[in-house]
């Protein structure tokens, strides 16, 4: 590898079609307004700066990934009160349509119309949902959601659910929740946001016990995170066990450092090209195909 790589030659020198990158961020404009804000904010959180290097327009956003070689992404999108995740799935759903490489994402909060909206967004063609633990700071064992668990898990629709404690933990992050809800609804097909930073110990094993579970690779292993939360190197044989279960996800756009710099992470791990293909582009392209097979 060399400084000036870029993402679409770590593609070509592994003989892939493409990325695909379970784990990127659409939004309406005013939503992400406040996430960028909360990023610029974060320093006090972690003691690290968080510059965001893709602070670009939408359409600009949609044509770097492409630029990038990704050959789908999603709209991951999350509310952080009642009320606001049918309109935000109106919206997702509305760019999913106008944005045929974008898998049609959904999001979900403890409130009494959540089993109405879930099952309307998945009658409108959802393939993937996003809940985030932290930012909602909402228990998933709610009952609120016991019907919607049970619907998502019976159309095969996986949840990247962002459950631990990094940044900086929640009143319902870390491994006991999940592992609470699993074992109600042990068909879900969940993917641990960020391999669960930093409880990846915990959240590995959860992938051993369930067939369902899968992790993706969201700012893990760079230098940014590696600092905060480092994967622990004793683990590196069950992450390469565990190589179909491993999806590639980025964070993008709300990233502190160049794109290709997550692809070179995963590199370094010395886990092997077949790995990498496996992350980069073909476990994705198994979970959610045909949508994603080319």
């Amino acid at each position: 590898m060399t400084r000036d790589e870029q993402p679409r030659d770590v593609v070509e020198r592994l003989g892939l079609p493409g990325l695909i990158d379970v784990h990127t961020h659409f939004m309406p404009q005013n939503v992400l307004d406040k996430v960028w804000a909360y990023f610029d904010a974060v320093g006090p959180l972690t003691g690290l700066e968080w510059p965001i290097v893709y602070r670009e327009e939408e359409e600009r956003r949609v044509a770097l990934l492409r630029e990038f070689g990704v050959l789908a992404f999603t709209s991951m999108l999350y509310p952080h009160k009642a009320g606001m995740a049918r309109w935000l799935n109106g919206w997702a759903a509305d760019f999913a349509a106008r944005t045929p490489d974008c898998l049609h994402t959904a999001t979900l909060y403890p409130e009494p119309e959540a089993t109405a909206y879930v099952g309307r967004a998945l009658d409108d063609g959802a393939r993937v949902f996003k809940v985030h633990l932290q930012v909602g700071a909402f228990d998933p064992n709610d009952a609120l959601l016991d019907t919607c668990w049970g619907t998502i898990a019976d159309a095969g629709v996986p949840v990247v659910i962002h459950c631990g404690s990094g940044p900086a933990p929640g009143k319902f992050t870390g491994p006991g929740p999940v592992a609470r809800l699993l074992a109600r609804h042990p068909r879900l097909r969940l993917i641990v946001a960020h391999m669960g930073m930093p409880e990846y110990t915990d959240f590995l094993d959860l992938a051993e016990r369930y067939e369902g579970v899968r992790l993706d690779t969201t700012m893990a292993f760079t230098d940014f995170s590696e600092r905060l939360a480092p994967f622990p190197v004793a683990e590196l044989p069950r992450l390469r066990a565990l190589g179909d279960r491993i999806l590639l996800g980025s964070d993008f756009p709300n990233l502190p450092y160049p794109y290709v710099h997550q692809l070179h992470g995963l590199e370094r791990l010395g886990l092997g090209d077949d790995w990498l293909r496996a992350v980069l582009h073909g476990n994705a392209a198994e979970l959610f195909s045909p949508a994603t097979g080319r």
